[in-house]
C-alpha cells in the first residue's frame, strides 16, 4: 500500500507538473483543454475538433476549422497562449505554475493570456502591464 501511495505522490508532484512546457492537465495531452486558440483572436473561444489537429511543443492542439489550423501552422507562436497556457497571474505573482482555464482569458498586445479562475483574473487585471513584465521575466528562467 505504501508503494502505491508513493507512486501516486510522485505522479502528481510539483516537479512532474513543472516539467511540462505546455499545460495539458494530468490526464490529457490537449493544449488549452482542446479549445481552438486561433478563435480567441477572432471573437472568442470555440472548442476544437479532432478532425483539425496538430502537435506542437509536445501537446495536441485542436482547431474548429482547417482555416484556423492553417493559421496556427503558419505562425504557432502568434496563437499559442503565453507561458504555455499556465495561469499568467501565478507565473507573474508567485513564479509558480497553475493551470490556465480557457474560460478566463485576455488578449494583450496580440498575445493570449489565460488565468486560473475569475478571482485570479480580477487580480491580474489590476496591473496587466506589470504582471506581463514580471511574468515574462519569471517564464524566461524556466
Amino acid at each position: 500500500m505504501s508503494r502505491i501511495l508513493l507512486l501516486i505522490s510522485l505522479l502528481f508532484s510539483a516537479a512532474t507538473f513543472a516539467a511540462e512546457e505546455v499545460y495539458t492537465g494530468f490526464f490529457s495531452n490537449k493544449a488549452v483543454s482542446g479549445y481552438d486558440t486561433v478563435s480567441y483572436f477572432e471573437g472568442g473561444p470555440v472548442k476544437g475538433k479532432s478532425d483539425f489537429k496538430t502537435e506542437y511543443q509536445g501537446a495536441e492542439w485542436l482547431f474548429s476549422s482547417q482555416a484556423n489550423l492553417d493559421k496556427f501552422l503558419a505562425n504557432p507562436e502568434q496563437y499559442a497562449p503565453q507561458y504555455g497556457g499556465y495561469c499568467a497571474w501565478a507565473i507573474a505573482e508567485k513564479d509558480d505554475l497553475a493551470p490556465g482555464d480557457p474560460a478566463y482569458w485576455k488578449i494583450v498586445d496580440n498575445k493570449l493570456y489565460l488565468n486560473y479562475d475569475e478571482s485570479v483574473q480580477n487580480k491580474w487585471e489590476k496591473d496587466v502591464p506589470g504582471f506581463i513584465v514580471q511574468g515574462d521575466l519569471n517564464w524566461a528562467k524556466r
